[in-house]
């Protein structure tokens, strides 16, 4: 079976989350990435932890499959002389250091389009390289809370709240590989390649969707409402006799159809409750009613009520409720890996399920230079130059 980036090479010096994610989702989908990291290894999450399996970080492995690594030291004038090399044969460069520093490097992409005007060349920065925050660092964490993410996360008790996980960082990782492989069509039509300049917080910004149109619409600086949504209704979180679940209304039958699940027919033609607008206007009365109800039964009946009622439901899983999931495990959405060192090792999937062109995995994450010398000897490098360039500690 073929795959659906096959012939493509990604030239990843990036690290931590953002640019490791794209250019992970870019391996899966079959692209060769070449993982290039400071001698020893570089890549913080190698060491963020725990956990740890033989020494090897859960954070490192969550987002490094399929890669080759080379280690390469940028500073030196033989480093960079094989980042050259390696540029000159990739269709793709990936980076996310701070602005300026791939131009101080000699690395910015107005020196590698010269060698390789086909590059497609992804820099990733905190605030982008235009802008008066174009040197400020970059981390999630300050991207949520300037964004406006956390300020409308949470609820007044709480105060503002961030994500699980790092959202930014994975929207950032998604838009890259949307804009490198954009980038990668145009060149069919053009043969030349281009700069992308992306940034945490422009990524972030773009996915207020709804809760931005609705502030740029009306000038009302959205509130927190912890499990509510703010243009619908019922659509949150209920306590159920035995746990907590979501009900999600998105229209005027379906909300019918729960009144009547709940025996409670009436309710749909309360002119309070009668449209959405009336249900979002009265959102405390309807929750203080529905949650009566709903407390009476476990959440598994719950479940199979709705579902028969095709009322949208969903019961608040943990990750060993997600690890069980049938549903989850028909899909393939966790995978394993042998690794030299940690053994066998456990990974979320890929959800991309292509009917002829399936990802897989193909390569573990690797541990630093792993596949150094393989690199070199492809580039023309002779065994006994690759010795003494690991001598010198320029890889």
């Amino acid at each position: 079976m073929t795959v659906s980036l096959q012939g493509v090479r990604v030239l990843d010096l990036t690290r931590v989350l953002a640019g490791p994610y794209c250019s992970m989702i870019l391996g899966d989908l079959g692209a060769d990435v070449i993982k290039v990291e400071a001698p020893g290894g570089s890549d913080e999450t190698r060491k963020w932890g725990p956990p740890f399996q033989a020494g090897v970080s859960a954070y490192y492995l969550c987002a490094n499959r399929n890669k080759k690594s080379i280690t390469v030291n940028l500073k030196s004038q033989e480093g960079k002389a094989i980042i050259e090399k390696l540029a000159a044969k990739s269709d793709v460069i990936l980076h996310n250091f701070k602005t300026g520093t791939m131009e101080r490097l000699g690395l910015d992409y107005t020196a590698l389009k010269t060698i390789n005007p086909r590059l497609v060349y992804c820099a990733i920065t905190g605030f982008g390289e235009t802008g008066p925050y174009k040197h400020l660092p970059g981390y999630d964490f300050i991207i949520q809370a300037m964004s406006g993410f956390m300020s409308i996360t949470g609820n007044e008790a709480s105060g503002p709240q961030k994500m699980g996980v790092a959202i930014t960082d994975i929207l950032t990782g998604l838009y890259a590989c949307i804009g490198i492989q954009a980038a990668l069509l145009e060149r069919t039509q053009s043969g030349q390649g281009q700069k992308i300049d992306l940034s945490l917080y422009d990524s972030a910004v773009s996915a207020l969707i709804n809760i931005g149109s609705n502030y740029l619409m009306s000038g009302h600086i959205p509130e927190r409402l912890g499990n509510h949504h703010a243009n619908i209704a019922p659509y949150q979180t209920f306590r159920s006799k035995d746990g907590e679940m979501v009900i999600a209304i998105g229209n005027d039958q379906q909300f019918a159809s729960l009144c009547e699940m709940i025996h409670r027919p009436e309710l749909a033609n309360e002119a309070r409750f009668r449209s959405n607008p009336d249900r979002v206007a009265n959102r405390t009365e309807l929750t203080a009613i529905l949650q009566q109800a709903f407390s009476q039964q476990p959440t598994s009946v719950w479940q199979d009520t709705c579902r028969q009622s095709n009322i949208p439901f969903g019961p608040i899983q943990t990750l060993k409720d997600l690890e069980e999931d049938p549903q989850l495990k028909s899909r393939d959405m966790f995978v394993s890996a042998e690794h030299p060192k940690a053994g066998r090792v456990k990974m979320i999937g890929s959800p991309l399920k292509l009917s002829r062109t399936s990802t897989k995995v193909k390569r573990h994450p690797p541990d630093p230079g792993e596949h150094t010398d393989e690199i070199l000897q492809a580039l023309g490098y002779e065994q006994s130059v690759i010795d003494e360039l690991r001598k010198t500690n320029t890889i």
